[in-house]
């Protein structure tokens, strides 16, 4: 298919390459795993994903610090022309309209190809009126012109979501700067709902992998999931054959049943990390508390079963 924004495709929401505690005594920069930065990121490249998605949720984005966000972010710029044709979308969203600008602001200055921005999620009982006037000013004063900004709807998460209404707005008034959203409410009937209200002039990433091939159908043109960390081959032949005007369906289904297996552990994060180690050799990487690590016969019945 023609027509395809310039942020469409296949991405990971990639988990975040964390020692646990910083190499270095007051230094809390250091506790990410800098050395391994590049083999992860050719590791996803290498399975079919077009891009990944730094500090979303499968990320533990909010759990890490704005000074902690920079240095991870600065460390993928010196290596991502590393890995070609591999698009950096950054998440920046936070319940402070002047951090979220801040973040969002840096992340365009240090070249990242675009950001998703979650609502902000402390103020669940705001309405549409002020949430059009906070992503208003976020767009004004940290999107340049030629770049891209998502709304991230996870209402499930935040208390605050997207409505077909606002993104409406949202799109009328800034048409190249507020690019779409990331779709993570688990929702068909709204991925149709978007599809019929805004065709392909909203971008749509899609973040349920197991409604991939309906949210494709529905004028979505890509996706960005917790499961690509693993499953991001099986995604990317969904992708390309519906590009290709050839069905799907068979892989789809595939890729539900492993989406289904992995809904079994909550939260997310810990047993992707487990698994990338135990079935691809990665490092076993931390996650941040109040989150815990997944123990070992865990993810020892996971990787049997998966």
């Amino acid at each position: 298919m023609t027509n395809l924004h310039p942020l469409a495709g296949v991405y990971a929401a990639a988990v975040t390459p964390y020692l646990g505690k910083p190499r270095t005594e007051g230094k809390p920069d250091t506790a990410f795993d800098f050395e391994s930065l590049a083999v992860f990121l050719h590791f996803l490249a290498g399975r079919g994903c077009h891009g990944a998605l730094i500090f979303g949720t499968t990320g533990e984005g909010p759990s890490f610090s704005p000074r902690e966000r920079e240095a991870l972010l600065r460390s993928i710029r010196v290596i991502k022309h590393q890995v070609r044709d591999f698009k950096f979308i950054v998440g920046t969203g936070t319940p402070s309209l002047t951090e979220t600008i801040e973040l969002t602001k840096l992340a365009y200055d240090l070249g990242y190809d675009g950001t998703v921005v979650l609502p902000p999620y402390y103020f669940r009982k705001a309405n549409e009126e002020g949430l059009f006037r906070w992503f208003s000013e976020l767009i004004e004063n940290a999107v340049p012109q030629g770049k891209h900004l998502l709304g991230y709807h996870i209402p499930a998460m935040t208390g605050v979501g997207f409505s077909l209404d606002l993104l409406e707005r949202l799109k009328t008034k800034y048409p190249n700067q507020f690019a779409g959203i990331k779709d993570s409410s688990h929702d068909e009937a709204f991925a149709t709902a978007l599809g019929q209200r805004f065709g392909r002039e909203l971008l749509v990433l899609n973040g349920t992998d197991s409604y991939f091939q309906h949210a494709l159908i529905n004028n979505a043109q890509g996706a960005i999931t917790a499961p690509a960390n693993l499953i991001s081959d099986n995604l990317r032949e969904v992708w390309d054959l519906y590009q290709a005007g050839k069905d799907p369906s068979g892989v789809q289904a595939k890729v539900t049943e492993q989406r289904h297996f992995l809904e079994n552990y909550s939260p997310i994060a810990p047993i992707l990390k487990g698994l990338l180690h135990k079935v691809y050799g990665l490092p076993h990487w931390a996650v941040r508390h109040p989150l815990e690590s997944a123990d070992e016969k865990t993810i020892e019945d996971a990787a049997e079963n998966f």
